[in-house]
């Protein structure tokens, strides 16, 4: 990923709205401006804040404050960069489409089949886990019936207009962002002895150094929280996306970049601040019924267990819906570079590319069988190989700003209109923490771990960038005999 690119710098990619095959509409522009802005706050909250949290808490007390605070400050960071490109440049391609410019076709076509790869993977492990939720509602229904028909729903959905994509997002993200306002309100009144009737000794900021200190499993304990949370950020570039089919994509890119501080902030590290303050990091209950649930229970709230169900299930069901449409649109932004199927570039008369929402959710319904028949083999190697893809296409925005920055400021210095802070100082910084991340990843040979994601999606990196390299060089033998041959 590393590889300095060429100096051959590649046609721009063609705008978004005049994609698609000869006699094809293109993406329309669909969005609203409340659908991009919900999608913006909403698009970093993901079902990994509600359940993956508790275990992060566990390995590293409340300083998995900075373990959030760390990886927070790179999602600023690469969201900055992204911004930064798309606000110049909006297309449904993305990161994608501006490696392709940057650093060469082989860095597009492989980091947009990677990242079109872990969202279907995403898909079977979203579908899943919402099954689950919905059994323990109604177990008369099947888990595999769950799952099926909560794919169907949603393929639906993608399908009938890009429109009902984002007014079912916009609900979604709704709720959850409700969701973490209220318990952030609810908890922290708590803290203070403010809240009435509530069950908490209301110890203010006590917890966080009461329980063996701030770090009570040591400094290197940050790091294991990194790895912990880390993937629950990924999601906060869905936006930029989705900007190409919006109505004043450059305004809706402009806007979310510069609100991803908050929201980093607020969300994550507000929400995680009330948990650790309202209980002591080492209670069994964060392990048993998860942080939120626990946190809750704490301030009496009752039938919290059902009420975080509900918030999760939310979140699972956005994580879905989004990543469903963020696999489709990096398939089509794919086939209208030639690096898909052409099929994948045609769009309905609706504007919406029917042939990627299919091909995307057939490849998920597939993983999603295979999470059922081979869950410890073939499914764990699915997810083991699409585990450190997050980390890489955070490596390609960082190379490809450091590039498309000249190129902007060559050709259309005007629409240079979010700018990353301290270029090129802060991006080369942002680097050297992503891959130290991916470093210390290695040191984590636990089953399934960071040592054997990152192995993994080496891996995988290696075939697709091959397979990269070898298509180009085949295309230029073709043009070679082409051009001799008249």
């Amino acid at each position: 990923m590393t590889t300095p690119p060429s100096n051959h710098v590649a046609a721009p990619p063609a705008p978004p709205g005049n994609g698609g095959a000869p006699g094809q509409s293109g993406l329309h522009s669909g969005l609203k401006n409340r659908h991009l802005s919900m999608i913006a706050v909403g698009g970093v909250i993901g079902a990994g804040l509600f359940v993956g949290s508790a275990s992060g808490i566990t390995a590293a007390g409340p300083g998995i404050l900075l373990s959030y605070a760390l990886v927070g400050a790179l999602v600023v960071f690469v969201m900055r960069m992204l911004g930064e490109m798309a606000a110049a440049n909006p297309t449904s391609g993305s990161f994608s489409a501006y490696a392709d410019r940057a650093l060469g076709r082989w860095a597009g076509f492989s980091i947009g089949w990677l990242y079109w790869f872990f969202w279907v993977v995403v898909l079977a492990v979203e579908a899943t886990a919402g099954a689950a939720i919905l059994t323990s509602w109604v177990p008369a229904v099947p888990q595999w019936a769950w799952a099926l028909i909560v794919m169907v729903v949603l393929t639906a959905t993608n399908l009938a207009s890009v429109a009902s994509f984002g007014e079912f997002e916009f609900w979604f993200a709704g709720i959850k962002v409700v969701a973490i306002v209220a318990f952030i309100a609810l908890g922290g009144l708590a803290m203070f002895g403010l809240l009435p009737g509530s069950d908490n000794p209301a110890s203010g900021f006590a917890n966080l150094t009461a329980h063996g200190g701030f770090l009570p499993n040591g400094p290197s304990a940050i790091l294991t929280g990194v790895l912990m949370v880390v993937f629950s950020f990924m999601g906060s570039e869905i936006v930029t996306l989705a900007a190409g089919e919006s109505e004043d994509p450059q305004r809706a890119v402009t806007k979310a970049t510069k609100s991803v501080i908050w929201r980093v902030g607020v969300f994550y590290l507000g929400s995680i601040l009330v948990v650790v303050s309202l209980l002591p990091w080492n209670d069994p209950s964060i392990t048993k019924k998860g942080s939120y649930v626990a946190a809750l229970d704490s301030i009496g709230i009752p039938h919290a267990g059902q009420f975080m169900n509900v918030i999760v299930l939310t979140a699972v069901l956005s994580c879905l819906n989004s990543g469903l449409y963020t696999a489709s649109r990096m398939a089509f932004s794919l086939g209208q570079r030639g690096d898909a199927p052409k099929v994948f570039a045609r769009t309905n008369s609706r504007g919406v590319p029917q042939a990627a929402i299919l091909v995307s959710v057939v490849f998920g319904f597939v993983a999603v069988g295979f999470n059922y028949v081979w869950p410890d083999t073939v499914f764990q190697f699915l997810l083991n190989s699409s585990g450190a893809v997050a980390l890489f296409v955070w490596l390609v925005i960082c190379f490809s700003q450091l590039r498309m920055r000249g190129i902007i400021l060559r050709e259309n210095p005007d629409k240079l209109i979010v700018r990353m802070w301290l270029f090129p100082y802060l991006t080369w910084a942002t680097i050297a923490m992503i891959s130290f991340v991916l470093v210390y990843m290695l040191t984590d040979d636990s089953p399934g771990g960071g040592r054997i994601q990152v192995l993994l999606s080496v891996l995988l990196a290696v075939v697709v960038v091959a397979i990269s390299l070898l298509r180009d060089r085949l295309g230029r033998n073709t043009e070679k005999v082409s051009v001799s041959s008249r």
